[in-house]
């Protein structure tokens, strides 16, 4: 059980973002620090771009290299408040405005200091939002919309830098065009990489479901056994004896004792015993039909609702199964063991309540066992 919510937790770690489970931390700490290692892959891919550039003549040698400075500083800076877990005091831990607002104004200042390549500039915007995208909500994505909106603004309007493709040379030719390749490449990647997320998320939110009915599943079944736990038997119960008295169908139950249990305990031992019950349990469940309900009520008690069964029936189906389990070769367990059952079978009355039924049923048990046992008795 422990196990499950454990699995339950490291499910949920990802839709919830709570840092409260065990190995949360860590595991966003790392998927931050996956998603700045590609934007620094993305810097050095305009870095590359702008040497190019360089090199045909366009720009002085040191625009490319100085960018790439500025702008892995920038991912050292916010790889280390997340390394430090800073970030996590946050609400938004991955400081998704904070990073966009920085990269689009590393984007406008070059833009402004390199205008002849302005077009390097103004395609890495389309990659900032799409990194921005992997975790921002639509008002952080409204606020840099805005700053970027501003930005352009000042730089088409109210200045006079001649914002360029550069076309001039076969070699800026090719090397506007890496531009445009490159810039739709990284947006794809980061599409790729936005749906192998969401798989993931859905896939964490399919086993956190599994582990919710899983709990919900032992919740309601005795550990040993797999049977009906007391809580849930009696629930059964309750359900089946409205529902008898609305349909006004009979409703019987059964009152179950093995025989002689303690003695099998203590010639054969507790783990033997608990070998005995998962078998009995099991030999009944394969005996009874899928509207029956089957549970431990205590130790080695169990109860057997039989709804739409008459007290004949019922008795015919109880004497049937204590003939089952008498007939078992329960040698294989350990030589020489013979086990019988007991049960006490009652149909529910007008207007009777779960506590007297059970009585009737507790009352013919005991009279089961005062006849010899391995037998059946009708209250």
């Amino acid at each position: 059980m422990q196990g499950l919510v454990s699995s339950l937790n490291n499910a949920g770690d990802m839709g919830a973002d709570s840092g409260s489970a065990p190995g949360v931390l860590p595991r966003r700490t790392s998927q931050r620090r996956r998603i700045l290692v590609m934007m620094a892959l993305s810097y050095v891919i305009d870095a590359i771009l702008l040497l190019i550039f360089a090199y045909a003549g366009t720009i002085p040698v040191t625009t490319g290299p100085l960018y790439l400075l500025i702008s892995l500083l920038t991912i050292g800076f916010f790889t280390t408040l997340s390394d430090a877990s800073v970030t996590d005091r946050f609400t938004d831990n991955y400081l998704v405005t904070q990073q966009t607002v920085v990269s689009i104004s590393i984007m406008l200042a070059f833009i402004y200091l390199a205008p002849e390549v302005g077009c390097v500039f103004l395609c890495s915007l389309f990659v900032v939002f799409a990194f921005g995208s992997l975790r921002s909500t639509p008002w952080q994505n409204a606020v840099s919309l805005a700053i970027v909106t501003i930005g352009l603004a000042i730089l088409f309007l109210l200045t006079d830098k001649p914002i360029a493709m550069p076309l001039g040379s076969h070699t800026e030719r090719f090397a506007t065009m890496l531009t445009f390749v490159a810039a739709i490449g990284r947006c794809m990647f980061v599409g790729m990489f936005a749906s192998a997320l969401r798989e993931s998320f859905y896939n964490q939110g399919v086993r956190l479901q599994e582990a919710y009915k899983r709990i919900e599943e032992l919740a309601e079944l005795d550990e040993l056994t797999g049977s009906h736990n007391r809580r849930s038997i009696m629930k059964a119960l309750d359900e089946e004896m409205e529902r008898a008295a609305r349909t006004r169908m009979s409703c019987s139950i059964a009152l179950i004792d093995l025989d002689w249990f303690k003695k099998i305990n203590d010639r054969f031992g507790h783990p033997t015993g608990d070998e005995v019950l998962r078998t009995f349990a099991i030999t009944i469940f394969a005996n009874i039909r899928s509207i029956d309900k089957f549970g431990r009520y205590g130790g080695e008690e169990f109860l057997l609702i039989l709804p739409e069964t008459s007290d004949i029936a019922a008795e015919q189906t109880l004497n049937r199964l204590r003939m089952i389990v008498a007939d078992l070769d329960w040698s294989t367990i350990s030589p020489g063991m013979a086990v019988t059952l007991s049960a006490g079978v009652v149909t529910m009355r007008q207007n009777e309540t779960a506590d007297s039924l059970l009585a009737r049923a507790d009352v013919a048990l005991y009279q089961a066992k005062d006849c010899g046992r391995n037998r059946i008795e009708r209250g």
